[in-house]
């Protein structure tokens, strides 16, 4: 999947093409069928697929304060889309100038001049533009004038409960693992990369491999068995996500301790599946509570995966 940043480098993206517009947050069932209608109108034209998004997202800029919290990364994101059959993505940097952006300048500089649109598929709700003036049925009078047709996807159900990020943040928050499958067609994961940390849990016998949260994630902090991949390898473990109170508070972090040795994962891309949800994440009188408590972590997880 080919990834552009920036609509001043959109002249790299493969053009004319059938375009698909979103925060796409969580790439979830709703999500799956709107890049699967795209797919269906992109193989009749022999065109590839290219979605839009924006980081960040447009409440984070204009309403910092009371913003959802994000379902998954971005790097979790643009890999889901991949699988999904996205052939290219254009994340637009969104900032207070390209919120100005008039509707019809959106559409006719945005997908007609620069993604080379021949047909556009969005969700039957979507709009766009300066202080969000423009809507599906502006979309496609502008559509025959231009030569692009337009297509809308009503509301996707799972079991149902309709399925929206709204739905999948409120599974997240209640660390309700199975709910939040079902809503996404698959476990929830997270995607990132290694980094060096405090080295904390090396002094408590429980070394982690720390994974950064750039932005926070709506999943409940807490304790979880998980299974960390790396490449072809997958390993058990015991999995913290949250803020470390007994060490007085940190920037989110996802902590994972690998059941057996997993060898040296520093810079190492890994995939952390949650399984299941052991306890809420608390704060300890002293480290010594905290590494009692761990044990107990990593015991649990081992009877969970039947582990020796």
């Amino acid at each position: 999947m080919k990834l552009v940043r920036g609509q001043c480098n959109a002249a790299a993206l493969n053009r004319p093409c059938v375009v698909t517009i979103g925060n796409f947050d969580g790439v979830h069932r709703g999500h799956q069928a709107l890049i699967a209608a795209a797919r269906r109108q992109a193989d009749a034209l022999h065109l590839p697929v290219t979605l839009l998004t924006f980081e960040p997202t447009p409440l984070e800029v204009f309403a910092p304060q009371s913003a959802p919290l994000r379902v998954t990364t971005l790097r979790t994101k643009l890999r889901d889309l991949a699988r999904y059959g996205v052939d290219q993505v254009l994340v637009q940097r969104f900032h207070p100038e390209f919120a100005a952006t008039a509707p019809a300048a959106f559409v006719t500089e945005l997908l007609v001049r620069d993604l080379g649109a021949r047909a556009v598929v969005v969700g039957d709700d979507f709009h766009f533009g300066k202080a969000r003036g423009g809507d599906f049925s502006l979309l496609t009078a502008m559509g025959e004038k231009l030569g692009f047709s337009t297509h809308a996807l009503g509301t996707v159900a799972a079991d149902e409960m309709r399925v929206s990020s709204t739905a999948v943040r409120k599974a997240l928050a209640a660390a309700d693992l199975a709910t939040v499958a079902r809503l996404l067609g698959r476990p929830y994961q997270v995607l990132g990369r290694v980094r060096h940390g405090l080295r904390l849990g090396r002094t408590l016998d429980m070394p982690t491999a720390n994974l950064p949260i750039h932005r926070p994630l709506a999943l409940r902090h807490g304790v979880y068995c998980v299974e960390l991949q790396r490449g072809r390898q997958t390993l058990p473990g015991v999995a913290n996500y949250g803020v470390r109170p007994t060490l007085g508070g940190t920037p989110a972090l996802l902590e994972v301790h690998c059941l057996a040795d997993p060898g040296n994962l520093y810079g190492a891309e890994v995939n952390v599946t949650f399984v299941k949800a052991l306890r809420d994440e608390s704060r300890f009188d002293s480290l010594d509570a905290l590494k009692a408590q761990m044990r107990v972590d990593r015991e649990a997880a081992r009877q969970h995966f039947s582990y020796p």
